[in-house]
């Protein structure tokens, strides 16, 4: 479980990583489709992050309540 979560925190780093790389680069191009490009990233590099720890925190609670159950 320890190495699923440090392959799974290394692929959202990498993810993170290239989108903040696509938001440069559509702000830095000239092109009709670039602006749109550019709102996308911008929404995606921050409900990305904010949805993984909504998942993150959802996955404790309910692991959490299942470990409860077993004890007893």
């Amino acid at each position: 479980m320890k190495k699923t979560k440090r392959i799974l925190a290394l692929a959202g780093a990498v993810l993170l990583i290239l989108l903040y790389l696509c938001t440069l680069v559509f702000a830095l191009i000239d092109h009709p489709a670039a602006r749109d490009l550019l709102r996308a990233s911008v929404a995606c590099t921050i409900l990305i992050p904010v949805l993984l720890y909504g998942y993150l925190l959802i996955y404790r609670l309910l692991s959490h309540d299942q470990d409860k159950d077993e004890e007893m």
